[in-house]
């Protein structure tokens, strides 16, 4: 039996699953609106300059991409049940812009899953997360990992 995402322990992640999940459209405003606040660079906030810019058009904050890819994690992926925070993630890469009008969803690969020694009521679970636009592109990539909590006692 699969247990769904959202009930999950560190012993319910398989390597080499890949899971798909989310539907967010993004907005010129909600583009506009973000980098207003946090990261005004010209070609997030006036698209006259995003016109004139290496992108040809208004394109989202990188960080905007993270906090929606963040949203959609929390919404179909992190298990209250068990999910500690994440000590960090690795290799943050943005290789195609968002624009406005944009379908995003996740792609999350489990890499590994690695009960702590030290602490074995928890583990770790190294995953290559991946935002995926409707044409089939990356426009973000990362390789994260999560603190879990296990679901039995560690083996005698």
């Amino acid at each position: 039996m699969t247990v769904p995402y959202k009930e999950r322990y560190l012993e319910d992640f398989r390597p080499g699953e890949v899971i798909e999940f989310g539907d967010y459209l993004v907005t010129e405003e909600e583009i506009v609106d973000y980098a207003k606040r946090y990261d005004p660079q010209p070609f997030h906030v006036d698209p006259k300059a995003a016109a004139e810019s290496i992108f040809g058009g208004l394109v989202a904050s990188g960080w905007m991409t993270g906090s929606i890819m963040m949203r959609l994690l929390v919404d179909h992926f992190i298990s209250p049940a068990s999910s500690m925070g994440s000590p960090g993630v690795d290799e943050v890469r943005w290789p195609k812009p968002v624009r406005p009008g944009d379908r995003l969803h996740v792609r999350v690969t489990i890499v590994e899953t690695k009960r702590s020694q030290s602490k074995p009521d928890r583990g770790i679970v190294r995953v290559q997360q991946e935002m995926i636009n409707q044409r089939g592109e990356t426009v973000m990539s990362l390789r994260g990992m999560s603190l879990s909590k296990c679901r039995t006692p560690a083996p005698a």
